[in-house]
């Protein structure tokens, strides 16, 4: 068989049909990497901030139907949802390896260019951040100069959370949870609730009769598990490059990020593991 039969049968025509760069928009896509400094790294420092933008959008993408799964006990289509979540986590956890491969000397030399601009801004980190329950109307203000994603962002802020709507299923299977934490404003983040934990301790005790809310629960661990190494990643790689500076949008760096490590969305679930 010669190399022209393996074409053979190939569409070669596209004059008036979709071609696979017209259908992902490669043109807009590949033209998206403008070097401000002209520095031959800074391709690098574009491309896996992008990369991981994209991968955030599918994450959310994912997370939001997973919501709506809960919300009407549709517990399979949110089980593959969270999976998918997890395996796109993975993801975007080892991109730190390819951006950590920019030495502090490489990054010095087009870093003045960011100006203000910081991933500390990503709108993206916020809609996920809400999603998985983590809300703060003092970020927002970061938003505010552009009233039609402020207001987006403030439509995802006062949704119930991944966690609020898993909460809310431990109710509806008759789990006992406290009135006020069913009611309670779901525009703060949630904090440590005793009627939780115990929920969460008679699923883990009774997982034939709870199979599906236990299935969740560990699906939400994992999900908590890499986030909490893509945040460790992103401490290690900031260090690795910039050591202790400030970001270039005014966070205190790597203090602040060690400081958010010892932070959790689903608290209960992590703390049921030293009272079973």
């Amino acid at each position: 068989m010669t190399n022209k039969d393996h074409y053979s049968g190939l569409h070669t025509d596209f004059k008036e049909k979709m071609t696979y760069g017209d259908y992902l928009q490669l043109d807009s896509l590949l033209s998206s990497q403008n070097r401000l400094s002209g520095h031959h790294d800074e391709m690098l420092f574009i491309i896996i901030h992008q990369v991981s933008e994209l991968w955030m959008k599918l994450m959310i993408h994912e997370i939001k139907g997973a919501i709506h799964s809960i919300k009407h006990d549709q517990f399979q289509p949110a089980f593959k949802q969270l999976s998918r979540v997890s395996k796109t986590q993975a993801q975007i956890i080892q991109a730190w390896d390819v951006l950590s491969t920019l030495t502090p000397s490489e990054y010095s030399e087009f870093r003045d260019s960011l100006g203000q601009a910081s991933g500390f801004q990503s709108y993206q980190h916020r809609q996920l951040e809400f999603a998985l329950g983590k809300k703060s109307d003092h970020i927002l203000k970061i938003y505010a100069h552009d009233q039609a994603l402020h207001e987006d962002l403030l439509t995802d802020y006062e949704k119930p959370s991944l966690y609020d709507e898993a909460i809310y299923a431990l109710s509806r299977a008759g789990l006992s949870i406290d009135d006020d934490l069913l009611q309670r404003d779901i525009t703060q983040s949630h904090t440590t609730s005793s009627s939780v934990l115990k929920a969460w301790q008679k699923v883990y005790q009774n997982t034939d009769q709870y199979w599906n809310l236990y299935q969740l629960a560990e699906k939400l661990v994992d999900l908590e598990d890499r986030h909490q190494q893509w945040r460790f990643r992103h401490l290690k790689t900031v260090e690795r490059i910039i050591g202790l500076k400030s970001g270039t949008g005014g966070s205190k760096g790597v203090h602040y990020l060690k400081a958010i490590l010892d932070e959790y969305f689903f608290p209960e679930l992590w703390q049921l593991r030293t009272s079973l």
